[in-house]
């Protein structure tokens, strides 16, 4: 295409259809609403005709401990008695009928005989958290922990429980915490992702929706990694390199598709989906050389690939840092596809190999933040969409697993203003139910949004007339457990 032929396409009057005319004469009042949306997103009109960003990095509502979030998500739901919340009765009562409670006959899923934990504790550091054998580097850093052995949730189901834990709705399309937290401080690098997730080897239950965006603008989602498939930096993310054209050309190209872009866009004021696209355009251009960096370990010194070890884990854990540390602001990874840590048979083997390939990695991970003086203004959250049962799923023998249970699981946080070496909340002696400072999954992220400097009542999004939240008209800030 010539430059005679663009120049008198870009000056040749538009021409307007019926519908086009119809749509217009609400341009009025389609310019307040755009205001008032650029309003939410931290941007003027002013702003966005300077072509900043709308993953510009923005100010909490007041002073902030935590900048960023690497969310480590144990997919399946770990047993919170055979990891953080030891449970010495349990194991007098194994193989037997659990004490008689009203709670068993209304849950078939605690029907059977008592299990217990195959598995040693032991007290760490100067705090004494008791953590399982199963996870010791992790355990050397007891004292920077702040663990939540009382979490409960709606629904014993993965699907829901995994909504809820990732949305804070048990089944209606919502943004996630990343978009949110996105959404809510934007991104400190224009050339990467704000927000970012690792899940190898294929999509997790309820897929996308796990980091959608929902109703807030396409440009808040996650982008998906599958460091699994990939041999190298260019193969984690598709199409990232262009190289049947020089970046000068394809500078030029972009510019121009932007250019009609924009011609489009102007009559279709307020339409989210149409910036998130332009605005993803722009982002891709400039990955092509950031992303390749980023995602490039082998550029790490010998000394930290092997303190994270060469496997998928760690890579992953170190790509995480490298994405922190890059100012990437919401990074979660995943520990596999589907629901490796649903042990609903074999539970101390499956439970021993899947620590195994993360205990090293996520101990190096919070080493390394501490080396570098990151981890006091990063947010590092370990946990599942929920726990697992005290009972035996089926008969008592090797291959035994244990069931879903929401009622009284674990977690534990670090960095990001927690309070450290800290245990909030208790279960009851045989970890039937929480026995004290329940804290349901709208309260860990009205926390977490108060840890980024934010009121989780006030962090909100307009839409179909209504002002939506992620926590809905729920939760409280565990103030027990800041620092």
């Amino acid at each position: 295409m010539n430059a005679d032929f663009l120049q008198g396409l870009l000056s040749t009057p538009n021409l307007v259809s019926r519908r086009q005319a119809l749509s217009q004469a609400g341009f009025g009042m389609g310019g307040v609403a755009l205001a008032g949306m650029l309003h939410q997103m931290g941007l003027t009109q002013a702003n966005a005709a300077a072509g900043l960003s709308p993953l510009a990095p923005r100010a909490s509502l007041f002073p902030a401990k935590a900048k960023r979030v690497i969310h480590l998500f144990m997919n399946g739901g770990p047993s919170q008695m055979d990891t953080f919340d030891p449970k010495p009765k349990l194991n007098e009562f194994h193989g037997k009928t659990l004490p008689s409670k009203g709670e068993i006959g209304k849950d078939k899923r605690l029907s059977g005989a008592a299990l217990g934990s195959k598995f040693a504790f032991k007290k760490h550091g100067k705090s004494g958290i008791e953590i399982s054998e199963l996870f010791p580097n992790v355990a050397r850093h007891a004292d920077d922990l702040c663990v939540i052995r009382s979490m409960f949730s709606d629904v014993p189901n993965h699907e829901s429980a995994l909504m809820m834990m990732n949305t804070g709705n048990l089944t209606l399309p919502r943004p996630s915490l990343g978009s949110w937290v996105l959404y809510g401080l934007g991104s400190e690098n224009q050339s990467l992702p704000g927000f970012v997730v690792m899940c190898p080897g294929g999509l997790p239950v309820s897929q996308s929706a796990n980091w959608r965006s929902a109703f807030l603008p396409g440009v808040f989602q996650g982008t998906h990694i599958d460091a699994k498939k990939a041999t190298s930096p260019d193969q984690l993310i598709s199409d990232l390199r262009n190289d049947f054209m020089l970046p000068g050309q394809q500078r030029k190209q972009l510019s121009y598709i932007q250019t009609l872009n924009q011609m489009h866009q102007q009559e279709r004021q307020g339409d989210s989906q149409l910036e998130a696209r332009i605005q993803s355009m722009e982002l891709a251009f400039r990955m092509q050389t950031e992303a390749t960096d980023a995602f490039d370990v082998s550029k790490e010194p010998e000394s930290v690939r092997q303190m994270y070890g060469d496997t998928l884990q760690g890579r992953q854990m170190l790509m995480a840092r490298r994405l922190a540390e890059r100012g990437v602001r919401y990074i979660q990874v995943w520990h596999g596809a589907g629901q490796p840590w649903d042990s609903h048979n074999s539970i101390e083997e499956a439970h021993h190999k899947l620590a195994g390939e993360c205990d090293q990695p996520i101990g190096a991970l919070l080493q390394d933040l501490k080396n570098r003086g990151m981890l006091e203004e990063t947010l590092v959250l370990w946990g599942g969409e929920f726990g697992r049962t005290p009972t035996a799923q089926m008969p008592l023998t090797p291959k035994v697993g244990r069931d879903h249970h929401s009622d009284g699981f674990s977690i534990w946080m670090a960095g990001g203003g927690v309070r450290a070496g800290h245990v909030h909340g208790s279960t009851d002696e045989i970890g039937l139910g929480v026995a004290e400072g329940k804290v349901h999954v709208h309260d860990l992220h009205a926390t977490i949004l108060h840890l980024l400097g934010f009121n989780h009542e006030s962090l909100t999004y307009r839409y179909a007339g209504r002002d939506f939240r992620l926590t809905d008209v729920f939760g409280d800030v565990v103030k027990e457990i800041l620092a």
